[in-house]
């Protein structure tokens, strides 16, 4: 083993080993899903202290892939019958999604004096892997984008889970199971068919493809009570500690300088677009009737899997808030290339910043 290896298998260690005491001491607290908040926090402090965090992809490719079989589990098949006010939903989303693109552009451009492409990306709340790709066709300032946008990641996990968590009554369901212990024969099948549905939304290239895939096949099987068992807390709680630790790790590599100067750009920009989500959050719960704290993971700006992954935790209908992170994933990555391409400013080609592995529609930053 080469110096090199050695070194990279000792941060890993370090890493994992802080995400597992993050989890511990949040458990210890009380605070709501313990096991997914203490790591991040532990982790975005490692990695703002220089730790390389950097998770290996089969790591990242497991944990999805086990929190997509839980978070399918949670479906129920009276989801079938809420389905027909989806579109109105996503709708209303869209719509919210729209203005805080705009209102936080204004904000970053005429508040901050940004220049018009560099606001222009890092007021998109997502998709960042195809934001970063059309940004470096243009002007935009790479690292500026990069920072606000991983900073607001990790405020909005950060407030949302303990804002859910009183919501919910204080409650952490970390360790809850959506269904039974069964036979072998049960969770060998279940596991087959989430294999096979993950690969499938792995090569379509869908956004959290793993993830997406698993819970899919999951539901399916769930719904229709072809197996009714349940992911053991052995599996989903390191599962959960690594979701954390991914999230966390989105700050490794990034200037400590330059985030601290930028935190006013990004707490502004969490705060524009939390508000806005609750606008729209609000509409939506008046017009259609659905209950608040779906709609308020659904409508929150960013992060396909931390906020499928509560929504499961809180049981509030994982399949209805996935959805609405693919629609606006899909929307803002086929947007984005008509933005850098008629508003934008072309310019030089600027190289993307070194990888800081996240969560934000997709495994990595597709």
């Amino acid at each position: 083993m080469t110096k090199l290896d050695m070194r990279r298998t000792g941060n890993l260690a370090a890493t994992l080993g802080l995400a597992a005491l993050g989890g511990l001491l949040a458990a210890a607290l009380g605070l709501p899903v313990a096991w997914l908040l203490g790591p991040v926090l532990a982790v975005s402090a490692a990695s703002v202290a220089g730790l390389d965090t950097r998770l290996p992809q089969v790591l990242r490719t497991v944990a999805f892939f086990v929190l997509g079989v839980q978070a399918g589990s949670g479906v129920t098949p009276a989801v079938l019958d809420q389905m027909a006010i989806w579109p109105l939903s996503f709708a209303v989303q869209m719509l919210g999604v729209l203005v805080v693109i705009i209102v936080t552009h204004a904000f970053l451009r005429r508040g901050l004096g940004w220049d018009r492409d560099t606001a222009l990306f890092a007021s998109l709340p997502g998709a960042l892997s195809f934001v970063l790709a059309a940004a470096s066709e243009t002007r935009a300032d790479l690292p500026r984008v990069t920072i606000v946008q991983s900073v607001r990641l990790l405020f909005l996990i950060g407030a949302l889970t303990p804002a859910l968590g009183w919501f919910e009554g204080g409650e952490d369901v970390v360790a809850a199971s959506r269904g039974t212990d069964g036979p072998l024969s049960e969770y060998l099948l279940l596991l087959l068919v989430c294999i096979g549905a993950a690969a499938l939304g792995h090569l379509g290239r869908l956004p959290g493809g793993m993830m997406l895939g698993a819970l899919i096949g999951s539901a399916i099987m769930h719904v229709g009570e072809f197996a009714t068992v349940a992911i053991p807390p052995f599996l989903a709680v390191p599962s959960l500690i690594l979701l954390g630790a991914l999230i966390g790790s989105r700050l490794q590599g990034l200037d400590r300088k330059g985030i601290a100067a930028l935190l006013p750009a990004a707490i502004g920009s969490f705060a524009i677009g939390m508000v806005i989500s609750a606008i729209s959050a609000a509409v939506a719960v008046l017009m259609l009737g659905i209950a608040i704290g779906k709609v308020a993971l659904a409508y929150a700006p960013g992060a396909l899997e931390a906020l499928t992954v509560l929504a499961f935790q809180f049981d509030v209908d994982p399949a209805y808030v996935a959805a609405h992170h693919v629609v606006r994933f899909v929307c803002i990555a086929l947007a984005v290339p008509l933005l850098a391409r008629h508003i934008a400013r072309p310019g030089d080609t600027v190289a993307v910043p070194p990888e800081t592995s996240g969560v934000d529609g997709g495994e990595d930053r597709r």
